[in-house]
């Protein structure tokens, strides 16, 4: 399944449980969540990644987009 680019799985591991991955950058973010649908269970993995992909930083350098842009500017934000 694919959510805004990222694409995710959904498996599931009992009756009203299942198991999710999906793997932003170089970040794989794993889960589970109890559900009977699975459009629910779906749901569920998609606003997680939502919240992911909302989350302002650079995941390749571990730094904000404010951090960069201070640094960028000269400003130190941290040491």
């Amino acid at each position: 399944m694919n959510r805004r680019g990222v694409e995710f799985s959904l498996t599931q591991v009992e009756p009203g449980l299942w198991k999710w991955e999906f793997q932003i950058g170089d970040t794989v973010t794993i889960g589970k969540t109890q559900s009977n649908l699975m459009g629910m269970a779906a749901r569920r993995v998609q606003q997680r990644i939502d919240r992911e992909l909302g989350k302002p930083r650079d995941l390749a350098c571990g730094r904000t987009r404010f951090e960069r842009a201070a640094q960028r500017r000269g400003f130190a934000m941290r040491p």
